[in-house]
């Protein structure tokens, strides 16, 4: 084995270490000290997680360089790692307590999901990796609805493992986004069964996907959620869950979005995934320190 291979089995044993330490002390501690932990934890890692707080910083940049002081910058990225350490607190200790979960999050705008649902061809809930988004799915869960979400497994089997786990026992489905085809059909079958998937379209999505405007540069994006909603006749209703005062939570559903037609099928899938894109612009500008910077979403370029 390189030591390239090493490092990074090294890496997942320690992140698989970690999270199990953390889920143990989570267990134990009381519930007043839950986001004291995680402040210290945000506080170790954006010191630590150099490469992590490279590419937020950069991200920002890139986002809010023409915008915003580098001072205001770095606030940002200090926030977003915050909220990402009590997100992930929080999912170690809500998901096991849906009673807990269900007084913690409130639902704005729950008339225009029933109304999506009311069609009958399932709905496509479009969001991005914002807030502590597995919340809303076990939410759901929760209240009864069958939703799912499509996601990318986690590089490590281990954790994958452990977060898997906390999905099925809340009812939340999971879709792989691999293999490809395993995916499309999964996801057809939900949407057929009048069921809730999830859809992220907020990471860079290389040569599959489709170059739009996000914050003033192109962006690859995947353009699932409008070629499904064209087959299925599946609602497309924009989602989001905000941090609120206690570190409470606020789960927004937006009226459906009705499709725009183009001059050809390409003109409108790239027209529709644009308005998608724009809608979450619009959240993360209002609620920057809600979206995670720590990926590269403009890593993939045009030709």
């Amino acid at each position: 084995m390189d030591s390239k291979k090493l490092r990074k089995s090294l890496n997942r044993f320690l992140a698989w270490f970690g999270l199990n330490i953390c889920s143990g002390i989570v267990r134990v501690i009381p519930a007043s000290y839950l986001y004291v932990f995680a402040n210290n934890i945000a506080s170790l890692a954006y010191i630590f997680a150099v490469k992590q707080r490279r590419i937020a910083l950069n991200s920002l940049s890139i986002a809010f360089g023409r915008e915003k002081s580098q001072a205001e910058i770095e606030k940002i990225a200090k926030d977003c790692f915050i909220y990402m350490a009590k997100s992930a607190v929080e999912l170690m200790f809500l998901m096991d307590k849906p009673l807990v979960l269900k007084e913690r999050t409130d639902i704005v705008g729950k008339e225009n999901l029933d109304k999506a649902l009311a069609n009958g061809n399932g709905v496509i809930l479009v969001s991005a990796h914002f807030g502590n988004f597995p919340l809303l799915l076990g939410r759901l869960a929760v209240d009864g609805y069958k939703a799912g979400g499509i996601m990318r497994p986690m590089r490590d089997a281990r954790v994958e493992k452990i977060f898997l786990k906390k999905r099925d026992k809340f009812g939340v489905k999971t879709i792989y986004s691999q293999p490809r085809n395993e995916c499309v059909n999964n996801t057809i079958g939900a949407l057929r069964n009048n069921e809730l998937v999830f859809i992220p379209i907020d990471q860079n999505f290389g040569t599959a996907g489709i170059f739009v405007n996000f914050f003033g540069e192109k962006a690859a994006t995947a353009t699932g959620p409008v070629i499904l909603a064209q087959r299925t006749k599946a609602a497309l209703v924009p989602c989001f869950i905000l941090r609120q005062p206690q570190d409470k939570h606020k789960i927004i559903f937006e009226p459906a979005l009705e499709l725009k037609e183009g001059k050809d099928v390409g003109d409108t899938i790239l027209i529709n995934i644009q308005r998608l894109t724009d809608i979450i612009e619009s959240y993360i500008r209002k609620y920057p320190a809600e979206w995670g910077w720590i990926h590269r979403r403009w890593k993939s370029k045009p030709g």
